[in-house]
């Protein structure tokens, strides 16, 4: 039966609204941050300053004249794939230019407290789904085959729904992806109705693990944060925190520290701290860490570093409202997205946001290349954030390293990163930006930068360290063509 998912069904407009209306209370109390109410969708329809300009919208525009398309993607065991992109993955839905694909996506931490989020959800226990004799997702990651984790080793962590395809789409054109709405995944285990649970992970991989000061050190610590789906409040709580205890799994492989994604926390062996950060409400900041296009430089690609087509940005910029702009690599651009995070802080410190899952609903425009020369997409080589007030450029230590860093780049890059090389990026992406796509000499782009661009810290933790540069649309003059 349609539930407002099939574009087919007769009374799909009526189901539609119906499964909106529904979602409507949680979606208020989930976005109800400053910044959920920007976006350049919002900015098109207003007519305000918008990356691709009203000549290259609308010549995009006239490819799409016809009745546009709804689709819905679960996440199940079927519609992911765990810790890669790849340029051979099977779409899960091939679409064209102007249509709009409501996603489901699932944090990869979900296992850290099965019981509020994974038990009762048959998306999620299908992922999850481990014993002895069974794996729901048997490859996680991009590694091997044979390691003694199994297929993948883990080298890559998040799950990725998707992939989707845009017919039409090949290399050298950009994709064009506005993120229209992000919902909570209520908890389906009846004991905790009304809510959404996310985890922190204070993780070896993080900035902070070899300069602890106190207690037993070095040591990883999750803590569990509620979400209030219900329309209260649009902040989050935290639960309860624990020492990570070593986990055995299924297969019989010791886990000293969080080495594997998707490991099942046994919390008999756990002493749980309920009274973490009482009293502190985490502003919620509802985003996908990871999200993009599929490389052509690999048959599988590592889903930790982030690169030109995207992935693993961690930006929390990157949520309802918001406009990505990436430069497509292989034939149907092959889109996917997971890493959904309730909130994060810039840099993202000890390694993982609140990993909490999310509904999100896209709108996919394609750019071809031939209608790119004189706009400011001509040169776009990396993945852009646009939102309605600001236009925010990613660097990234090594932009392009699959390519630069040779046949062990996956490898590599987790040696080399530096904020330093980050932030070269983030400047001469921004000084070409204002160069080539507003028509600033050199020295004007110098001289706005340094007054008027706020340069920060994306990510520490990714392998591929980020900057970011976001520069205010108010400050440029007004166009009049």
């Amino acid at each position: 039966m349609c539930q407002g998912d099939d574009p087919n069904c007769v009374h799909f407009v009526e189901h539609r609204a119906r499964m909106l209306d529904d979602l409507a209370p949680e979606r208020r109390s989930f976005l109800k941050s400053g910044f959920v109410a920007s976006g350049a969708a919002a900015t098109l329809m207003a007519g305000g300053l918008s990356l691709p300009g009203p000549t290259l919208a609308q010549a995009s525009a006239r490819r799409g004249l016809k009745q546009t398309a709804h689709y819905h993607l679960p996440a199940t065991a079927e519609t992911v794939h765990w810790g890669y992109f790849s340029r051979s993955l099977k779409p899960q839905v091939e679409i064209e230019s102007g249509d709009y694909v409501t996603i489901e996506t699932l944090t990869h931490h979900a296992n850290d407290d099965a019981e509020r989020m994974v038990t009762g959800d048959p998306g999620a226990e299908s992922v999850f789904l481990w014993t002895k004799d069974r794996k729901g997702v048997v490859r996680r990651g991009a590694g091997p085959e044979e390691t003694k984790f199994g297929p993948g080793g883990g080298l890559g962590v998040h799950i990725c729904t998707g992939p989707v395809a845009i017919r039409g789409a090949e290399p050298g054109d950009v994709l064009e992806v506005r993120i229209l709405d992000v919902a909570p995944r209520p908890c389906a285990n009846p004991a905790f109705k009304g809510r959404t649970f996310g985890s922190n992970a204070a993780a070896n991989w993080g900035y902070h693990y070899k300069d602890m000061i106190t207690g037993d050190r070095p040591r990883e610590v999750v803590t569990i944060y509620e979400v209030d789906a219900s329309g209260a409040r649009d902040w989050a709580q935290a639960v309860y925190s624990f020492r990570w205890p070593g986990v055995t799994d299924p297969n019989g492989v010791a886990h000293p520290t969080i080495d594997y994604p998707g490991l099942p926390v046994d919390h008999t062996r756990t002493i749980r701290n309920v009274d973490v950060l009482k009293g502190f409400r985490i502003p919620i900041r509802p985003h996908f860490g990871t999200m993009g296009l599929a490389p052509k430089e690999a048959e599988m690609v590592n889903s930790i570093p982030p690169s030109y087509t995207g992935g693993n940005i961690d930006n929390w910029r990157i949520g309802k409202g918001a406009t990505l702009y990436y430069p497509v690599a292989v034939p149907g651009a092959l889109f996917s997205v997971g890493d959904p995070h309730a909130s994060q802080g810039d840099s993202e410190l000890c390694g993982t946001a609140i990993e909490c899952s999310l509904t999100g609903t896209f709108q996919f425009i394609l750019h071809k290349k031939r209608d790119l020369p004189g706009t400011a997409l001509e040169t776009l080589d990396f993945p852009m954030i646009e939102t309605a007030d600001d236009w925010v450029l990613s660097g990234f230590s090594y932009p392009k390293y699959l390519a630069d860093l040779g046949p062990d780049a996956q490898n590599a890059i987790f040696a080399k990163s530096s904020i330093d090389l980050a932030m070269r990026d983030a400047f001469r992406k921004m000084r070409q930006f204002l160069m080539h796509g507003h028509g600033l000499t050199e020295d004007e782009a110098i001289s706005l930068m340094s007054v008027a661009v706020d340069f920060g810290i994306t990510q520490v933790v990714d392998g591929n360290w980020g900057v970011h540069a976001i520069v205010k649309k108010s400050i440029f003059p007004v166009r009049t063509t």
